[in-house]
C-alpha cells in the first residue's frame, strides 16, 4: 500500500510538471501574443521590435533557406503587404511553447478592396534568446 501511494504521488508530480510551462516559456508566449497584436494593429515597427537585430528568417517568400533581413527590410515588407491588402489580419489558432521555441498556428486573411481576397493557413516556429526572436521559421503554401 505504501508503494502504491508513493507511485501515485510520483505520477501526479510528473503530470503536474509536464503541464506547467517554465517562466521563459510563458514570457515567450506573451511576446508572441504581443507581436501578433502589433501585426493586427499594422504597427510594423513594434512588431519588428520583438525580433533580434540579427534574426534568421525562413519564409517561402525569401526562397528555400534561412536569410538575414534588416529591420528596415522587414518593416518595408509588411508595409508593402498592407498597401496591397489594407485589412490584413492574422488570427492565432494555437500556440505551443517548449523550451526556447513557440510554435504558432494562424490564419492570415485580407482583401485588396476589389475582388481579390485570401485566407492562408500558416505555421511558424519562433526561437527565442534573451527575450527576442532569433529565428523565425514560417511555413505556408505559396502556390
Amino acid at each position: 500500500m505504501k508503494y502504491i501511494k508513493l507511485f501515485s504521488l510520483i505520477l501526479v508530480i510528473m503530470f503536474v510538471a509536464s503541464c506547467c510551462s517554465t517562466s521563459a516559456e510563458k514570457q515567450n508566449t506573451e511576446i508572441v501574443i504581443q507581436m501578433f497584436a502589433a501585426f493586427n494593429a499594422h504597427d510594423w515597427q513594434k512588431m519588428n521590435s520583438f525580433y533580434s537585430s540579427d534574426a534568421d528568417y525562413l519564409d517561402p517568400a525569401y526562397g528555400i533557406g534561412y536569410v538575414k533581413k534588416s529591420s528596415q527590410e522587414i518593416v518595408e515588407k509588411y508595409s508593402d503587404m498592407q498597401k496591397m491588402f489594407p485589412d490584413i489580419h492574422d488570427e492565432v489558432k494555437s500556440l505551443y511553447a517548449a523550451n526556447d521555441k513557440v510554435t504558432v498556428e494562424f490564419v492570415s486573411t485580407g482583401s485588396s478592396g476589389d475582388s481579390i481576397k485570401f485566407s492562408l493557413p500558416i505555421c511558424a516556429v519562433l526561437t527565442f534568446k534573451d527575450g527576442k526572436i532569433v529565428r523565425d521559421a514560417t511555413y505556408y503554401d505559396n502556390h
